[in-house]
């Protein structure tokens, strides 16, 4: 009689770390691995090749060689259909074609069977299984990390597309003209405004336009860290930086709730630990701008799973389907 292997490994693949887990049939993920994705320029078999090493090295950590099933991963724009990244202006090595990362993946670990998915797509999984959004079936993950990103959940099912490329709503529109260039290839998109990079970019330009004094003068590294660390400390700038992020997001809930009607949106990321400060005018900037019959009605609430163990177990979700 042949055992059922009973172990699966998730991967989240950002745009500066992949986290990787070992993950039982009950959700609890035995062992983690963190590793750089943004370290290896344009060569994506040299990324791919570390990404097989650490999830081998993850594997017999917790003693499960031989016992997995399969390796599901969550990246950005990546295709669940094809098993393919591309465009990913996030990744170097994914940035200016398209990389069979599933195919790639699969042979570097001897023939063990990969899925694929949006890392957004993968957090909602995450999220409707284990986090707040267990028992919706109507909800929108966005991911506020590096980039901006987005899983759609339309009666308990993530929405794929034809082309197994939907849910890019950190690429719609929020400047209409003379919007920032996003790495996409178009100007105004969302991520542009309401990523970690984003809020980088909107404290350049304030601390630009004003004398303001403020305790961003100065700083080198200008991140979204320093200005939440800023604002923290009561820096009056930084705090109208956060006011204008979240202005910005709570205009797009509002389009995006016309077109799926969520009972939730959900935050996810490294950005969303800034909530204290862009919260009250995002649900405000989104309940001006819903149509009647969904103002104060769409609850926006905020991941309360570890940020790796979301996307590591919705990615680890899709390789119990292999």
């Amino acid at each position: 009689m042949i055992m059922e292997k009973q172990y699966v490994v998730g991967v989240d693949v950002g745009g500066q770390t992949s986290k990787i887990g070992v993950v039982n049939a009950r959700g609890e993920i035995l062992s983690r691995l963190v590793i750089r994705s943004d370290t290896y320029g344009t060569d994506a078999n040299a990324y791919l090749s570390a990404l097989a090493d650490a999830i081998r090295e993850c594997v017999v950590e917790c003693g499960k060689t031989g016992e997995i099933r399969g390796v599901g991963v969550g990246a950005p724009n990546s295709n669940y259909y094809t098993g393919q990244i591309s465009c990913a202006p996030n990744l170097l090595w994914a940035a200016d074609g398209t990389v069979e990362f599933s195919k790639i993946l699969s042979e570097n670990l001897g023939g063990i069977s990969v899925s694929l998915t949006n890392d957004a797509n993968a957090a909602a999984i995450g999220e409707m299984t284990y986090g707040v959004a267990r028992g919706m079936k109507n909800f929108i993950m966005i991911t506020l990390g590096t980039g901006v990103g987005s899983g759609i959940v339309i009666d308990g099912k993530v929405v794929y597309g034809h082309d197994g490329n939907a849910g890019e709503l950190g690429h719609t529109c929020v400047v209409r003209y003379n919007g920032r260039p996003c790495g996409c290839g178009k100007t105004g998109c969302l991520e542009t405004y309401c990523s970690a990079t984003g809020v980088a970019r909107t404290a350049r330009e304030m601390l630009e336009l004003t004398d303001e004094p403020s305790l961003l003068r100065g700083v080198e590294d200008l991140s979204s860290k320093a200005v939440y660390e800023a604002a923290a400390e009561g820096d009056a700038l930084a705090k109208k930086i956060f006011d204008y992020t979240g202005k910005m997001l709570g205009r797009s809930f509002a389009d995006f709730v016309a077109f799926s009607s969520p009972e939730a949106i959900v935050l996810f990321g490294g950005l969303a630990r800034a909530k204290e400060f862009f919260y009250e005018p995002m649900v405000e900037s989104m309940n001006e701008n819903l149509m009647h019959q969904w103002k104060g009605k769409i609850k926006i609430v905020f991941s309360q799973l570890k940020e790796s163990d979301a996307a590591i177990l919705g990615a680890s979700a899709l390789a119990w389907e292999l």
